[in-house]
């Protein structure tokens, strides 16, 4: 493998530091994420590797262990959003995944709307209030049922589908416990897919599209993390021009924000076009995670990808 930082190499007794858990509404996630890599890591005879459950002391952890490189595997707040990157750039750790600014953007669906609109990618009609003047204000704008989400999370955590007017100031309350920037994004019915973006040696590469049938009516948390709730279709039943569409679409996005090593985009396809939902700078590597499954539909089995990942760190 190549240099980290002009001076270190990797080799299997490089103290790798997985970094999980934290301090996020996706803890849970992230727990489940973290120790299915670090076994990866140890199978594949990185023998230092240690799992590290981050909290606010993260720092001094990470310099007492002397960690040589880290390995994110957090989601959500202080995890996927540019905070842990900036400790990491300030104790000079290199790190999988993206840097701080691609990973701050990505957190953020209303910032990653404005980077991808830039590049001619569909988005759905959407609005991001932060105070009920607003709500009331802009609500009209936009055209029933909505999807009321926080601005700045994931696995659609506090996340509502609405269908009258009557409820949205509830869906809104519930949206602002976890951040005070509130999406309104209209409802529009199609194909939920996901598609994930690798960066390899030859350049960033789509995977398969993943299709998901929630049995909960919309692809919600508990779709996505209770086993047996949603239906996984893969490769997604759509036809080629589409899916070479959807494909390109997402490495587009990929490179406009600049994202570094994988992310996985969200996209809703509708019978005229397809529309990025996020993306997200750290997939989740649970057993019903979507990326390690795309990865396997293109021959990458699940030790090979976290392989790749860690590679992302000399990116």
């Amino acid at each position: 493998m190549g240099e980290i930082h002009g001076s270190l190499k990797i080799n299997k007794d490089s103290i790798i530091g997985v970094l999980c858990g934290g301090m996020s509404s996706e803890r849970e996630v992230s727990l489940r994420s973290g120790k299915n890599s670090f076994e990866a890591l140890k199978r594949l005879g990185y023998n230092n590797a240690c799992l590290i459950d981050v909290d606010k002391n993260i720092a001094k952890t990470l310099i007492d262990k002397k960690i040589e490189l880290a390995f994110i595997s957090l989601h959500g707040k202080y995890g996927e959003d540019g905070c842990i990157q900036g400790v990491l750039e300030i104790l000079d750790i290199p790190y999988t995944g993206c840097g701080v600014k691609a990973s701050a953007i990505c957190m953020d669906k209303e910032f990653t709307k404005r980077i991808v609109k830039t590049q001619d990618i569909p988005l759905i009609p959407s609005l991001v209030v932060r105070n009920y003047e607003e709500l009331h204000n802009h609500c009209s704008d936009l055209k029933y049922p909505l999807m009321v989400k926080p601005v700045s999370e994931g696995s659609s955590i506090g996340m509502s589908k609405v269908d009258t007017v009557e409820e949205l100031e509830k869906a809104v309350k519930l949206a602002e416990k976890y951040n005070t920037g509130v999406m309104l994004e209209e409802f529009v019915e199609g194909k939920s897919v996901t598609i994930g973006v690798l960066d390899m040696a030859s350049g960033a590469i789509a995977t398969p599209v993943l299709e998901l049938r929630s049995k909960t009516g919309w692809y919600d948390f508990e779709a996505k993390y209770t086993k047996g709730l949603t239906e996984f279709i893969l490769p997604a039943e759509i036809d080629e021009t589409t899916t070479k569409y959807v494909q390109s679409l997402a490495v587009k996005a990929h490179k406009a924000v600049e994202a570094r090593g994988m992310s996985r985009i969200d996209f809703i396809i509708t019978d005229n076009n397809a529309y990025l939902l996020e993306i997200n700078t750290i997939p989740g590597m649970t057993d019903l995670s979507d990326l390690p499954a795309q990865a396997k539909a293109m021959g990458i089995e699940y030790d090979q990808l976290v392989e790749i990942i860690l590679n992302s760190a000399f990116l």
